[in-house]
């Protein structure tokens, strides 16, 4: 009888960690959708040229590490940065793209997404092509940058003489 109830016992404890198992993965893919919705959220803000909206997706303690800068550290340098950087875009005339099959994880409050980007000017030439990665931890439900860089496919540009 002991044996029964012990198999019995461990059959329940298998299916309830099965059913678990998908429930957690549901809530990890849905966690990645809204990280990449975040995503497309600072894509609009930066191709409008609106830094207030883009840093408001940044905690207050975010580093940002853009290619040939120097890292930006927290909110208020975060802004500075997106501001001068995305007025000098809006001036060239171009716009950033972001890749079709981004990826991403979860675990507990803390998440990562990662994928391609392009950069086109005004007539849809692509300029620029690279890959980016974020981490950002859920605050109350909504996701928070707490590090975000991106880099080139390309040469770094030589010095000028």
């Amino acid at each position: 009888m002991s044996t029964t109830k012990t198999v019995a016992l461990s059959f329940l404890i298998a299916a309830f960690a099965f059913l678990c198992t998908d429930v957690l993965a549901a809530d990890a893919a849905a966690d990645v959708a809204a990280m990449h919705a975040v995503d497309q959220a600072w894509l609009k803000a930066y191709n409008s040229n609106d830094a207030k909206t883009a840093t408001g997706l940044y905690d207050e303690d975010a580093i940002l590490m853009p290619p040939g800068a120097p890292p930006a550290h927290g909110r208020a340098a975060i802004e500075k940065f997106l501001a001068a950087d995305m007025a000098e875009s809006a001036r060239a005339g171009v716009t950033f793209h972001l890749g079709a099959k981004p990826d991403g994880g979860v675990n507990g409050d803390l998440g990562w997404v990662s994928g391609t980007y392009t950069v086109t000017d005004k007539s849809g030439k692509v300029v620029d092509a690279g890959k980016y990665l974020s981490v950002s931890k859920n605050e109350g439900g909504k996701w928070l940058y707490v590090r975000d860089t991106w880099n080139s496919d390309g040469a770094p540009p030589k010095p000028e003489k």
